[in-house]
């Protein structure tokens, strides 16, 4: 898996904003939840570096922060690439071979579900349901659909995105 830093210098004026939105917040009950989901919105991932500030901010445990963030899955630690690909794991995806196409998919990136390539081009986002059987196996990349995908008609698809 790709590492990635957080640049605390390129991210000076998003993270002045949003030490302003917890000062603006910090007495809300329950703030917690607000703050982790502004980060996301704001950088969006949460860097380690972020929930730091968090957990300083809000006189709150790293443990408490970091347990928040990772009970809820709409929280990421991995930034998303600049083309997020959305991958049906839906019933009818499987029934009609999406395994096969999300191994294909692994291989050519180079990443594993759940992942971003070290470019930053493309993450891999297992999902539930896109709501297209009909044309089952299908991904999305930057919500705009692909069915009846064989790994060999992947390569092409992911040609438009580089």
């Amino acid at each position: 898996m790709a590492v990635f830093t957080f640049d605390m210098e390129a991210n000076r004026e998003k993270i002045q904003a949003f030490r302003s939105f917890i000062d603006d917040n910090r007495l809300r009950k329950g703030v917690l939840m607000p703050v982790l989901q502004d980060a996301q919105s704001r950088f969006g991932y949460l860097p380690k570096e972020v929930l730091e500030i968090v957990s300083k901010e809000l006189r709150v445990p790293m443990s408490e922060v970091y347990g928040v963030a990772t009970f809820y899955s709409q929280f990421t630690f991995i930034p998303k690439g600049r083309h997020d690909i959305s991958v049906c794991l839906g019933t009818a995806c499987y029934v009609k071979g999406v395994e096969t196409v999300m191994q294909a998919l692994e291989r050519e990136l180079g990443i594993k579900a759940g992942e971003t390539t070290p470019d930053l081009q493309f993450s891999i986002t297992p999902t539930r349901c896109l709501g297209a059987c009909g044309i089952a196996p299908v991904i999305a990349i930057d919500g705009e659909q692909y069915g009846n995908l064989t790994p060999e008609k992947l390569k092409a698809t992911l040609d438009k995105y580089r």
